[in-house]
């Protein structure tokens, strides 16, 4: 109408020369200059706009019910710009100048997502021991309606980790910003991003064939046959043996991908607002920002442990199969073989809370990460991180991977995240927590974990799901993105999915419908 569109152009105009001076402008300022730069991840809103906003609110400059209907005209905008596997909004946890005034948006910013129900943006929220307990309880029933956000970020592990993994001072690890799919970043400080890709299942599956790929035929790296690995450790090394070339190639492949960027792209909007790089004259990723780092996603991981854990128990320990037939009922993708399928899935996964398992899955994870850590100073970058993370590699990746000892057959997806392989944790939700905080998280750059329960642990129980999730994050749970959804309602999604379009599930990286 009228008003509305004068009360716009007023708000333009305004911002054209000035700061902003209201939670209008400044949502308008942002908007605009997220559109000028290309970028879809927005920071932590509530720290800059929740001062904004309390003013507003005090002065009746603006109701929160006008403030809550400008929010949901913004995440509508932010849907519409369409990139599923980013449109991050941060709120919570440490390191924020004005706690209650922030945590006056971060309420805000919860009552919007779960009003307008849409995939995007994808908000976040942070926390720690001690925050606003109003934050951590509307999140709750933010996720117990299916909204899938905000998803949960635990401070009190993740800001000494970040720490040890960039090399910074916790001070500065306040700053760290999961974007995308959850890599970390160090707000305003630090530009990196995920260049490479790795999959872990597929250099087992190479090292278990001379080096060789079963499913192209191409020669990759001599690796010893398996008629001369005498032990796991045999097996062990030749499966390092493939990584190792392969790491170094693509931490080298990040560098020079910057070295170009810097050359032919300045993203001068993005280095406005990258500190140090005014100061410096430089670009962000020409030298202007403080940290240039580069991140590589694995994928695999958990089936790459489950595979080598079960070659140990089944070949070397138990004794039960040679290795070299094996490896012959793989290529068949175990046709012909059922009782060997049968018995390798039955060996114990990553995901039950189960010792040996577990041990295998922290081995796999502890080497790629350092031995991806460890070529930051060989290619000339402050830091070069795994990140565990999902968006449809996982499934992409497993077409190209043929059947694995753990007893996937060959084609089909690996494990979600960092997550069990699909169907693998029989054991509980209390195990399967208990397995993910195993994994060490301060020698990588972020990991996801998705999880699905269904509608009743939000009703009557919902205290045992509270202290479920709490207990997890106090024995070193990093990050938990939740979908709430029963049998019942993905049944009838399945037999009309007509009516369904508002059921919202977490895939990885991203939510969808």
């Amino acid at each position: 109408d009228e008003t509305r569109d004068a009360t716009l152009a007023d708000t333009l105009r305004a911002t054209r020369h000035s700061p902003p001076s209201s939670f209008r402008e400044a949502i308008q300022l942002i908007w605009i200059y997220a559109l000028h730069a290309g970028t879809w991840n927005y920071g932590r809103l509530d720290s800059v706009l929740g001062p904004l906003l309390v003013r507003d609110l005090e002065s009746g400059v603006v109701t929160r019910d006008e403030a809550l209907d400008l929010l949901c005209s913004w995440w509508r905008l932010m849907h519409a710009y369409n990139n599923q596997y980013n449109n991050r909004v941060w709120i919570g946890g440490r390191g924020r100048a004005n706690e209650s005034a922030a945590d006056v948006f971060a309420l805000l910013a919860i009552d919007a997502t779960r009003r307008v129900r849409l995939n995007q943006p994808q908000l976040s929220m942070r926390f720690y021991q001690g925050q606003n307990p109003a934050l951590w309880e509307r999140a709750l029933d933010a996720i117990g309606e299916g909204c899938t956000f905000p998803m949960l970020y635990n401070d009190d592990i993740n800001i000494p980790a970040v720490a040890h993994a960039f090399g910074v001072d916790e001070e500065m690890a306040t700053n760290y910003t999961p974007y995308g799919c959850g890599e970390y970043v160090l707000g305003h400080y630090s530009e990196g991003s995920p260049n490479g890709v790795i999959n872990l299942l597929k250099a087992l599956e190479l090292a278990l064939h001379g080096g060789r790929d079963p499913v192209n035929g191409r020669k990759v790296i001599d690796v010893p046959a398996v008629e001369a690995m005498q032990t796991f450790e045999d097996v062990w090394d030749a499966y390092v043996a493939i990584l190792e070339p392969n790491v170094e190639a693509l931490a080298l492949q990040e560098k020079l991908e910057y070295e170009v960027v810097a050359a032919e792209t300045p993203f001068a909007f993005i280095s406005l607002l990258t500190s140090d790089c005014l100061e410096r004259g430089l670009s962000a990723f020409g030298g202007g920002a403080r940290y240039l780092g580069g991140t590589l996603e694995t994928y695999g991981n958990a089936n790459a442990a489950d595979s080598l854990h079960a070659i140990n128990e089944l070949v070397f320990r138990r004794q039960v199969i040679t290795l070299p037939d094996l490896v012959a009922a793989l290529d068949a993708n175990f046709e012909g073989h059922d009782d060997l399928l049968n018995l390798c899935r039955s060996v114990s996964k990553y995901g039950n809370d189960e010792g040996t398992s577990d041990a295998m899955a922290r081995r796999v994870h502890d080497h790629i990460c350092e031995l991806t850590r460890s070529q930051a100073e060989k290619v000339g970058l402050d830091s070069y991180l795994v990140v565990i993370i999902n968006n449809w590699a996982n499934t992409v990746l497993g077409w190209k991977t043929g059947a694995s000892a753990e007893g996937r057959l060959a084609g089909q997806p690996m494990a979600n995240g960092n997550n069990p392989s699909s169907g693998s944790d029989v054991s509980g939700v209390t195990a399967f927590l208990n397995s993910l905080a195993r994994l060490d998280p301060s020698i990588h750059a972020g990991a996801v974990q998705n999880m699905k329960f269904s509608k009743e642990w939000f009703g009557e129980i919902r205290p045992k799901f509270d202290a479920l999730l709490r207990t997890y994050f106090l024995q070193g749970g990093t990050q938990a993105m939740i979908t709430v959804v029963s049998r019942d309602d993905l049944e009838a999604a399945m037999r009309e999915p007509d009516k369904w379009g508002h059921l919202m599930v977490r895939v990885g990286g991203f939510s969808i419908r």
